[in-house]
């Protein structure tokens, strides 16, 4: 979860990452790379206007490569690429619409905003998509991060308020392919340099605070061109069979710490357990009633932790829904 960034001057605008020059950033000081032979290159791979520095200033994800341009052990977007980019998996074009939850922490003492000070809030209840200075905490942080994702041309779709005071989500799609989980990444990206300004700490962590409160998680919507068609349910019902003969290996991809979220409780199934159910969101997966009176549509794979790597969720659901023969 480590985002790292560096920032160089370029000639003039460049609007295709293909255009612009490979780069390269010490990997042994990131642990990536020997320090006798410590470049870890650096492809461009999406651009996003910069909301930062503004005008004609891009912010661009990329992937990392050793100079022999084999993908490093931490690069998982290239094998993503590859599943996005097999004939089957395209021709079915992928939605996904990703929930992104995240806690905001006070900076000296790691403690969820608006919380007291070694103490905690009021039970849950009043805070999920909450209004006031007692229900909600951070708010001037999460409007500054949507407006700033509008303006990078990220598809963010939404925000609110979650369970657990100090808490909040934001949802980026639906977007296709891999383009979903650059966004995410970017998305993450500008939210940790605002909060960053504020002087508050971003934390993934599926579980915060133990007890009783809600831990994090990044749902994660997905359909196929199939699955929106007329007769879409019963491919649904197929896809959804498939996710349950690979659950452990998904669970195992889906994030760490993930077993200290997925208990049963808070809305979440017991990771040892595959369910599914129809606007169940104590489920594996949740089949929304839209998509069952329509007989078409998506559903929701719930089990990723916060703190997931979307390029290994959302490749790893096509392509088991898509690919992977039983």
């Amino acid at each position: 979860m480590d985002m790292r960034s560096k920032a160089r001057t370029l000639s003039g605008p460049v609007k295709d990452p293909s255009k612009l020059p490979k780069w390269n950033y010490d990997g042994s000081s990131t642990g990536q790379a020997p320090g006798q032979d410590s470049e870890v290159i650096l492809y461009p791979q999406a651009i996003f206007k910069d909301p930062f520095r503004r005008g004609s200033n891009i912010l661009v994800m990329c992937d990392a490569y050793t100079p022999a341009g084999e993908p490093i052990p931490t690069n998982k977007r290239n094998n993503a690429a590859k599943i996005f980019g097999h004939p089957d998996v395209a021709a079915e074009e992928p939605w996904y619409g990703l929930e992104q939850e995240y806690t905001l922490l006070q900076k000296d003492v790691q403690w969820p905003l608006g919380w007291p000070l070694g103490g905690f809030p009021g039970p849950q209840g009043p805070y999920y998509c909450g209004t006031g200075a007692n229900k909600a905490f951070g708010r001037d942080i999460v409007d500054s991060h949507y407006k700033a994702c509008i303006y990078a041309g990220i598809n963010i779709s939404g925000i609110n308020g979650e369970v657990m005071p100090g808490q909040w989500e934001f949802q980026v799609g639906p977007s296709i392919g891999i383009s979903a989980a650059d966004e995410l990444w970017v998305a993450r990206y500008i939210l940790e340099r605002i909060t960053e300004i504020a002087g508050v700490v971003l934390s993934f962590d599926p579980k915060p605070i133990q007890g009783d409160w809600n831990g994090a998680g990044a749902h994660t919507n997905y359909s196929t061109k199939s699955m929106r068609n007329d007769g879409g349910y019963e491919v649904i019902k197929k896809a959804i069979a498939k996710l349950e003969k690979r659950h452990k290996e998904h669970i195992a991809a889906y994030g760490e710490g993930n077993e200290r979220r997925l208990t049963g409780r808070h809305e979440t199934a017991d990771m040892n357990t595959f369910v599914w159910g129809v606007a169940n969101r104590g489920a594996s997966i949740r089949v929304g009633r839209d998509t069952e009176k329509a007989g078409k549509g998506y559903f929701e794979d719930r089990r990723p932790a916060s703190n997931m790597d979307p390029y290994v969720v959302t490749s790893m659901i096509a392509e088991t829904t898509i690919l992977w023969k039983p």
